[in-house]
């Protein structure tokens, strides 16, 4: 049997805990406001995990809805990547949890870590994967608990960020849809500009230096780095697939603030009807924002069977990616 040349999107979910966090509840937590926060992120709410929750919960949730979504069993699947800087524990890797919550055997499970672009960086590998034959079932999970890592005292950097997981069932293509074209890179002379010092090897935890262990970020950089590169980024992976911008049914660009999706929508010429937001509901969820955005889109009709749609992404690293996807 020949592998196959491609792969394609064979169903998506997403989970989010209950409890919604709004920008009303911050000002009573910190030197903020409601107007602050929407003028410059776009965010009016974000979805906050229970403190001493693991992301492999709503991981293992929205993988059950991708698997229904796709029609498998679990045992169907012999690839589990999951995308995350916030996994349950140092190790072992998240996804041997979302394995045994799942009941699959035999499969390879591994974590991923490049922040905000590990879901596409996941999903590059898994149609590699796939399509040389070494697969045939891949789940692909974007997920994080980033509210675990938050100075909530610092205006610049609680405000922006919610919890959540999204998940994808990628399996050997059976028609003309299916992943058209990735692409992924990196820069990691920028890596101080978006940072979590503490908890490695270089500063371990210690009474004296609790304060390493939150999200540090050099807000006005990432901004500028993030619209070059997300927009260089879908630019290769619609020269790659030999298309372009307006061949894009649906932009799902990663949601980590509004105007840096506006900016990279104007630069790339696509109008602002035919491009997904929702980081007004659920904030920068980081991994988790794109394939939660894919599932809303799906399931709310804005993407339907022979779409394309485009995804990109920016996180710390630097990191980017894209994909362009044909539903």
């Amino acid at each position: 049997m020949n592998a196959p040349l491609h792969s394609m999107i064979l169903g998506t979910g997403h989970a989010v805990p209950e409890r919604i966090l709004t920008n009303s509840d911050l000002e009573k937590m910190v030197d903020t406001s409601d107007q602050w926060i929407v003028e410059r992120t776009g965010i009016r709410q974000r979805h906050i995990a229970p403190q001493g929750t693991g992301i492999s919960q709503y991981a293992t949730e929205a993988a059950k809805q991708a698997l229904e979504d796709a029609g498998l069993d679990p045992q169907d699947i012999d690839l589990i990547i999951l995308g995350t800087v916030t996994g349950d524990y140092k190790f072992p890797a998240t996804a041997c949890l979302i394995q045994q919550n799942l009941g699959i055997e035999h499969a390879a499970a591994f974590d991923l870590s490049a922040a905000c672009s590990g879901f596409l960086y996941g999903l590059s590998l898994a149609d590699s994967l796939i399509a040389t034959g070494k697969h045939h079932n891949a789940l692909v999970i974007g997920g994080e608990v980033l509210t675990s890592m938050v100075d909530w005292t610092d205006r610049n950097t609680c405000t922006l960020f919610g919890d959540g997981a999204g998940a994808v069932v990628v399996g050997p293509a059976r028609d003309a849809s299916g992943i058209l074209a990735t692409h992924m890179a990196s820069d990691g002379r920028y890596h101080h500009l978006l940072i979590n010092p503490g908890c490695g090897s270089i500063n371990p935890p210690t009474p004296d230096n609790l304060h390493l262990h939150a999200i540090q970020m050099e807000g006005r950089e990432v901004f500028r780095h993030a619209v070059t590169t997300m927009t260089d980024a879908l630019a290769k992976v619609l020269e790659k697939a030999g298309m372009g911008i307006e061949d894009v049914d649906l932009l799902i660009p990663h949601q980590a603030n509004l105007r840096i999706i506006q900016a990279v929508g104007k630069k790339v010429g696509i109008d602002e009807d035919h491009i997904y937001i929702n980081v007004d509901r659920f904030g920068n969820t980081s991994a988790a924002s794109i394939p939660i955005a894919l599932d809303e889109a799906r399931r709310n009709g804005k993407l339907k069977k022979g779409d394309v749609a485009a995804m990109v992404t920016f996180g710390a690293g630097f990191t980017w990616a894209a994909g362009l996807v044909r539903l």
